[in-house]
């Protein structure tokens, strides 16, 4: 075959293509104005994971769009513009939207995954690995650890991670704790689920030897004293468990005397005696009246 039969049949190959896919758009075009769209489906990342609340929760938001999704013309529907309709809720990482040719409307959403929900005041939303702010939608609830305390940039949420995904991945401690508060960086607290006590864990650091510690307080110190004797259980020293007292009475109350001056005091004669002896005279009545009370114990 001649060069120039071979780029005549080439040049003829591609005007049928490009007229097959004229074809097609048009014909496309004629469905999306003659057909509406069936439904929407709502599928989770690219591996099809489920999760009914969040699927729920995506098909309430769409039901709030502004303009008629289901029964609307397919080429009136802007899948572009659903998708950042979607995304402004600040829930998920990715989404896309496209209609199949059976008139429905596909949305396959990649959600942000939270690790915490924080607690700041009146303010409450969760936060993800990247430490990115993620809306407390409650279509969107994740159950997951609760962290309560008074964040900023010296010192944002997501500095606690270390110590909650600590505690996620222990057997003992993840059903031993309910909450974390957080007070400061130093003062990491952690609520167990038996009420009447709190776990000062201090820092992110030494985190298995605290771990040591806190199971030794449970083991060989709260058992005998009691469950309501402490309050205050804190690990944040090496090598030492403080545990403060719930009842903040001392074991061994000091009495404490104060010196009142005798009205008597005047009348005693000072004259001629040596400063000193004057003040021991002075003082005569009143070590006379404290001598009969002893210190307890």
């Amino acid at each position: 075959m001649s060069p120039t039969l071979k780029n005549i049949l080439r040049w003829v190959i591609l005007v049928i293509l490009l007229g097959y896919v004229g074809c097609i758009w048009v014909w496309a075009r004629a469905e999306a104005e003659r057909n509406s769209c069936k439904g929407v489906i709502v599928a989770m990342g690219d591996k099809g994971l489920s999760d009914t609340i969040t699927v729920k929760g995506v098909k309430n938001e769409l039901m709030k769009y502004p303009r008629k999704i289901v029964g609307a013309r397919l080429s009136s529907i802007n899948t572009l513009d659903i998708e950042n309709y979607l995304m402004r809720l600040n829930n998920f990482e990715n989404v896309s939207c496209f209609l199949s040719t059976a008139g429905v409307l596909n949305v396959r959403i990649t959600p942000m995954i939270p690790e915490i929900r924080v607690f700041d005041g009146n303010s409450s939303y969760y936060v993800n690995k990247d430490g990115k702010r993620i809306n407390s939608n409650a279509e969107f609830y994740a159950d997951v650890p609760i962290v309560s305390g008074h964040f900023s940039a010296e010192m944002p949420p997501q500095s606690v991670l270390p110590v909650v995904r600590f505690v996620q991945h222990d057997p003992v401690l993840s059903r031993l704790v309910a909450m974390y508060e957080v007070p400061d960086a130093n003062n990491i607290m952690l609520i167990p689920r038996v009420a009447g006590h709190v776990i000062n864990l201090g820092d992110t650091t030494r985190l298995d030897e605290k771990r040591r510690m806190i199971l030794t307080a449970y083991h060989n110190i709260i058992p005998y004293k009691g469950w309501n004797e402490y309050d205050t259980i804190s690990v944040k020293f090496k090598g030492q468990i403080v545990a403060t007292r719930r009842n903040k009475t001392p074991l061994y109350p000091i009495e404490t005397f104060f010196e009142e001056e005798d009205p008597e005091e005047a009348t005693l004669p000072t004259e001629g005696m040596a400063p000193e002896q004057t003040r021991q005279a002075r003082r005569g009545n009143s070590v006379a009246d404290s001598a009969s009370v002893s210190a307890p114990g």
